[in-house]
């Protein structure tokens, strides 16, 4: 198989509601969509996920686009035709770090490569299920008003979505998630702080375990896997780490050192969905429970999202909501809410496309790059 033409698409979007998380706040979401066309005229997809500046990771959409044409691109030349996936993976590790770059030009070289075989990424992986539980992500909302808050979770549960995750940081933490489990005392209900905390708040977010919490999803920093071991021996709130998981390797440690119990993998954070199923599987050989995080993504993302969370170890509801979480307009067909979960494509490929005429009318940018 020959890649004929690398088109990027810059894209942005308006959420619903804008989206305040420890980091930040957006309300019109930022996202690059790369379409890779072959010599027979077959066309993949794949999404970057970074945001349009370096608050929630060093990647950015700027430096997405220039890794992209500079580096990643000229990289693949080196394999010729071999599109095979590990040959694409093996060909981009020559450029350091910049996961969700390499997750998005890969996914779509990937795409086009099962369409050919008219095989489903679903069935690529080996996916066991045909639906996906939802959980859902809620913000912190703009105003800090509880009430705003619980008026947003009661649409979501009323909805049928199946877990609620919380946005928390230092100052909006405890009577939130107090708010939220009085008034559903049942709900399978989690937190995330996004790297907020620091070892010193281990007293404060051991004191929620009065609320029967999931998890709480990466307190601390990152790099600070021996902390999040601290706060595992702290808290009976099962710790998950996001953020620190960057690969197989930094998976192995983290659960050997036992600096968590749960794993959140997002195929963009590692670089790709082969290596977002080998976490997988190492997860599911050691007994870890995992889930599959969100990024704001459209349809495109989020169709991929749902054939890896698909596979058996992913226990725990993710965050692969409807499109109408965040977006009025989805650039493919919209995911609709269904039994308080989504179908897994079953079309070759991820199984989706996007709508023309919207990815047109959402497109703020272009560019057409030829493979060398």
């Amino acid at each position: 198989m020959t890649i004929e033409l690398i088109r990027l698409h810059r894209l942005n979007i308006p959420l619903v509601r804008p989206f305040r998380t420890s980091f930040g706040t957006e309300v019109v979401r930022d996202v690059i969509i790369v379409e890779a066309v072959s010599s027979d005229g077959i066309h993949g997809w794949g999404e970057c996920t970074t945001m349009s500046w370096p608050g929630y990771s060093y990647e950015y959409s700027d430096t997405a686009i220039d890794v992209i044409t500079r580096h990643l691109l000229p990289a693949l030349a080196e394999i010729g035709d071999d599109n095979d996936p590990l040959a694409v993976r093996s060909a981009m590790d020559v450029v350091r770090g910049h996961p969700m770059a390499k997750t998005a030009l890969s996914t779509a070289l990937l795409d086009v490569w099962l369409r050919q075989q008219s095989m489903s990424l679903a069935t690529y992986f080996g996916a066991e299920r045909t639906h996906v539980p939802s959980g859902v992500s809620v913000g912190i909302p703009t105003s800090e008003s509880v009430s705003e808050l619980l008026d947003e979770v009661a649409g979501y549960i009323d909805a049928g979505y199946r877990r609620i995750k919380l946005k928390i940081e230092p100052g909006w933490d405890r009577e939130p998630v107090a708010a939220v489990r009085g008034r559903w005392p049942d709900i399978p209900l989690q937190t995330d702080a996004n790297q907020a905390y620091l070892r010193s708040d281990a007293d404060h977010l051991a004191s929620f375990d009065e609320f029967g919490l999931l998890l709480h999803e990466q307190p601390l920093h990152e790099e600070d896997l021996y902390g999040h071991v601290l706060l595992s021996e702290a808290c009976a709130t099962p710790i998950c780490l996001d953020e620190s998981i960057h690969s197989v390797a930094s998976a192995d440690s983290a659960i050997h050192f036992g600096a968590t119990s749960i794993i959140n993998i997002k195929p963009a954070r590692v670089g790709g969905y082969i290596t977002a199923k080998e976490i997988h599987d190492l997860c599911l050989s050691r007994g870890i429970p995992v889930w599959c995080g969100g990024m704001l993504e459209t349809g495109i993302g989020r169709a991929a999202n749902l054939a890896l969370a698909a596979l058996p170890g992913f226990t725990l509801p993710g965050d692969t909501s409807a499109s109408s979480r965040y977006y009025k307009v989805d650039v493919t067909e919209p995911f609709v809410l269904q039994d308080g979960g989504l179908p897994v494509p079953t079309g070759p490929g991820i199984g989706v496309d996007p709508i023309p005429e919207v990815l047109a009318d959402l497109t703020v940018w272009s560019q057409e790059l030829r493979p060398a």
